[in-house]
């Protein structure tokens, strides 16, 4: 078994507990997907009548849950969801698409339900093939052992390079009811998602339909998910999905069947911020990471080219080095504005770093001082910020610094 990372020290400092979810039971197992006497698997059951949602990756080699994900979810219903870590079947060919189906029938049979309800992500190793016969007897005693209060083992039974399982809770009124919202995500590496993230779980009891459900997902995860990187590089198993059970209806919650329901408004507020919440968790836990870094962009010409210019910054490895080595090296940032392939005008860029301006209008500032950058640049967060001066256009992203160990991380990963 390989050994686990030391806890990113970026880590956060609370864990919240995370309440149950009425119609949702959680179980986790050790079922030898890659390691032995390692917890690999993840069973969520919920109530017949739950809805689902989600967005995945848009890499043009997805995995084959992401398939089997994409297909089921235009029922719009979910009774189970069945996550395994350490092989992602992905690359898999004809073999993944056999080892999801065998997986969507074995947990259909253990759950009581038709395999069209069944949702499935995997992480992990790509190009392995995935036994699925391991699931044989795991999801049965799973589905009579699962409880609703699972929600730490769940996010730690789908960690793999991860260092911390990372979770997110929010209580809000909807009509006369108080519904909850849990998300877990998992995600150290491999991060520069389109839609979604490596794999994230979000679950409320609010009684929201399919398609409002989806359409407050997709909306979410722009300025969440879509707003974070590790390496630039995107996952083939990319997975978001949402469930609403629709269990508060009993104490008052009214059904929503659009997004745009103004009695939304503070549950959007909340998904908001449990998206924010988990996106900025899986950034501090970038692979080797010793800093948290944020990348805001502002005037620019749109927000569409802020957001390209803060992701050319945040995805460049000299940029990225620089910050590991406390080193304000503002002429990377400057490398990194130039080659986004956005309007930018070199007379008319300012950078600071931690809120302490080190070039204007082109220059460097005549008041920079060494020693005052170089003491800010030893905190564990560290802010960039460009002014563009062309515009109102703004945007921020997340990322991280690039370390030694992240090389170690991924020269061993299948070791």
């Amino acid at each position: 078994m390989a050994k686990p990372s030391p806890v990113s020290p970026l880590a956060p400092t609370h864990v919240p507990a995370m309440p149950a979810i009425a119609g949702v039971r959680l179980g986790t197992a050790a079922a030898g997907i890659r390691y032995k006497g390692r917890t690999d698997v993840l069973l969520a059951v919920m109530d017949k009548g739950t809805t689902a949602a989600g967005v995945f990756t848009t890499s043009k080699c997805p995995s084959a849950p992401v398939e089997w994900c994409r297909a089921v979810l235009k029922g719009g219903k979910a009774q189970a969801l069945v996550v395994n870590s350490g092989n992602a079947n992905a690359f898999t060919g004809k073999t993944g698409k056999t080892s999801t189906k065998l997986t969507g029938d074995i947990a259909a049979k253990a759950v009581g339900c038709k395999p069209n309800e069944i949702f499935l992500a995997s992480t992990g190793v790509i190009g392995e093939p995935l036994d699925a016969s391991k699931f044989n007897c795991v999801l049965d005693k799973l589905n009579e052992t699962a409880t609703p209060d699972g929600w730490l083992d769940a996010a730690k039974a789908i960690m793999t390079t991860d260092t911390f399982p990372k979770v997110a809770t929010a209580k809000v009124k909807l009509g006369k009811a108080t519904v909850t919202i849990n998300g877990m995500a998992k995600g150290a590496g491999m991060i520069a998602p389109d839609m979604a993230t490596m794999l994230s779980f979000v679950f409320t009891d609010a009684p929201i339909s399919a398609a409002a459900l989806q359409a407050l997902l997709k909306a979410g995860v722009a300025d969440s998910f879509n707003a974070v990187t590790i390496d630039g590089d995107t996952s083939t198993s990319d997975t978001l999905l949402m469930f609403a059970t629709g269990a508060a209806a009993a104490q008052g919650a009214p059904k929503i069947t659009k997004a745009s329901d103004v009695r939304l408004k503070a549950f959007v507020k909340a998904l908001q911020g449990i998206l924010n919440d988990l996106a900025e968790q899986v950034a501090r836990d970038g692979e080797g990471a010793r800093k948290l870094v944020e990348v805001v962009v502002e005037g620019a010409t749109t927000k569409a080219s802020a957001r390209k210019i803060a992701m050319s910054i945040a995805n460049s490895p000299l940029v990225k080095t620089a910050i590991a080595g406390e080193d304000a090296n503002w002429g990377r940032v400057v490398m990194a504005v130039g080659k986004a392939g956005e309007p930018a005008n070199r007379d008319k860029l300012s950078i600071s770093f931690n809120g302490i301006r080190v070039a204007k209008s082109g220059a460097r500032d005549p008041s920079y001082d060494e020693t005052e950058v170089s003491n800010a640049m030893k905190n564990d967060k560290v802010q960039i910020k460009v002014a563009l001066g062309l515009g109102k256009g703004r945007d921020r992203v997340l990322t991280c610094d690039l370390t030694k160990e992240y090389v170690a991380i991924n020269g061993d990963y299948r070791s």
